[in-house]
């Protein structure tokens, strides 16, 4: 079992920045694939970025490319999400997500393929 808590969130102008981490615990990281997401009120869950173990390679969603960058420091069981540049429409519940590492680059965008998840950090930001 892995338990992940989420930190970071807030409140934020358009323009500005925040940084999210995850800390996974309850069993070791190694070779984990992560993964953020985010919920806007009435939408649905959507992909926002993920990382391999190696860290290697990096997804992201074409609305945050540019602006977010996922990172992880595998010997602090972290992931980090930097969100630089933050617009209104940024605005949702920010989950971490983590499972046993994929082989396929398309497995990363799916919340489906995920089986441990945090509780979620809002993060808002204001016109």
């Amino acid at each position: 079992q892995v338990q992940l808590d989420e930190s970071g969130g807030g409140l934020v102008q358009a323009g500005g920045s925040l940084r999210l981490s995850c800390a996974a615990s309850g069993r070791s990281f190694y070779r984990f694939a992560m993964g953020w997401f985010r919920q806007a009120p009435g939408k649905e869950r959507e992909f926002v970025a993920a990382d391999t173990w190696s860290g290697e390679t990096r997804f992201y969603a074409d609305s945050v490319k540019g602006r977010f960058t996922i990172s992880r420091d595998n010997a602090k069981n972290t992931v980090y999400l930097q969100m630089n540049n933050l617009k209104p429409e940024d605005t949702a519940v920010y989950y971490c997500a983590a499972n046993s590492e994929f082989y396929s680059s398309t497995t990363y965008y799916n919340s489906n393929n995920y089986a441990y998840w945090g509780q979620g950090t809002q993060v808002t930001v204001s016109s």
